[in-house]
């Protein structure tokens, strides 16, 4: 594990802050913020308003963005973890939630598609599709560590096969979950007035908080990144701790499909969580971390997803085509990497120590 870089005692208070990485997905939250306060004030309103069943629920574009935005947050969690650990990213996370999903369903519906009645309980059918969601997880995670196959190159085969096995797990068909209570995982429980959502996130975020700080799962992820053949000296087996990153990511997958299918109470295998592993790895890239892997911020990595939710609300905010809508989101988030990227940040470094030098240069004289 490399040194934490020390700042001399009289470095700058900016200097000390912006030494954190979490400090970039800020900045460019900030700057979202003061954008749509500029150009729309109302942006930011937030009202109590009765849904169609009647309950009052909070609205707003705030609201939104924590709400859609929470799906993408809790996959950042594990793919966090598989990019610090294996120094690649998974891009079959999409297919995977088609595959959780139609598992969901397949077992709340049994047989019948359009079942009056669930055939078993919602806790069963989240526990199966956890299973075979860690199972997948597992399956990327084997070729990546024992066959030593690029984490891209081995993820793409459930990215080309996973939404035509979602479809073959319920015949093609459509079910759809007629129980109310359902639908509660994806929109709002009764008398709640915030997303059902963003608490799951809530919830998937503190266990992870807790994870990471109880155990020595962060460390060893780290290490493997860092350098796997020190790490295997040291005693680790990054084979297992690679594998274990994979499985946790099929976790957060599962619970991303819970809240996806509950949405609408069925799945659409061609649609759903369509190009959502390209923001669950941009949104790690706007954390600040390296996707050469090694040290990571699961905080930072986090406030990226919602950087990036919030930048899709703003375009639809601003009236942007939808086709349209992942080139403008494309263009800003390069701009948002690039910035943060180690090369770009020492330049300014460097630019930014002669300018602090010329400074004190010219007050002695």
């Amino acid at each position: 594990m490399p040194n934490k870089k020390v700042l001399p005692p009289n470095a700058s208070a900016l200097a000390r802050i912006t030494r954190h990485q979490i400090i970039i997905p800020l900045a460019a939250l900030l700057l979202l913020a003061v954008f749509n306060l500029i150009n729309d004030p109302s942006f930011f309103s937030i009202s109590l308003k009765p849904n169609s069943n009647g309950d009052q629920i909070l609205s707003g574009n705030i609201i939104s963005i924590i709400d859609n935005g929470s799906e993408l947050a809790i996959l950042a969690l594990g793919m966090t973890l598989v990019t610090a650990a294996s120094g690649g990213q998974d891009i079959s996370v999409g297919a995977a939630i088609a595959i959780s999903g139609s598992v969901m369903l397949r077992v709340l519906c049994g047989a019948d598609a359009r079942a009056e009645t669930l055939q078993a309980p919602i806790i069963v059918a989240f526990l199966v599709a956890c299973l075979v969601s860690m199972a997948f997880g597992a399956f990327n995670g084997a070729l990546v560590a024992f066959f030593k196959i690029q984490p891209m190159v081995a993820t793409l085969i459930l990215f080309t096969a996973g939404r035509n096995i979602a479809s073959w797990i319920n015949n093609s068909q459509l079910p759809i979950v007629k129980e109310e209570s359902f639908s509660y995982f994806g929109n709002y429980i009764p008398g709640i007035p915030i997303p059902t959502p963003f608490i799951i996130a809530i919830v998937c975020f503190i266990i992870m908080f807790l994870v990471l700080k109880f155990t020595n799962l962060g460390l060893y992820v780290q290490s493997v990144g860092i350098n796997e053949k020190t790490s295997r000296l040291n005693g680790l087996n990054p084979e297992l701790i690679k594998l274990m990153t994979y499985v946790i990511l099929g976790l957060c997958v599962a619970v991303a499909a819970l809240i996806k299918v509950s949405r609408i109470s069925t799945i659409n295998y061609s649609v759903v969580a369509k190009d959502i592993e390209m923001d669950a790895i941009l949104a790690v890239a706007l954390g600040g971390n390296a996707l050469s892997g090694g040290k990571f911020s699961m905080a930072a990595s986090v406030i990226g997803a919602y950087v990036i939710q919030f930048l899709t609300t703003t375009l639809y905010a601003l009236e942007v085509n939808a086709a349209a809508l992942p080139a403008y989101k494309a263009v800003v988030v390069i701009l948002l990497v690039v910035m943060s990227s180690p090369a770009v940040k020492e330049k300014l470094a460097v630019v930014g120590k002669k300018f602090r030098k010329n400074g004190a240069a010219a007050e002695k004289a």
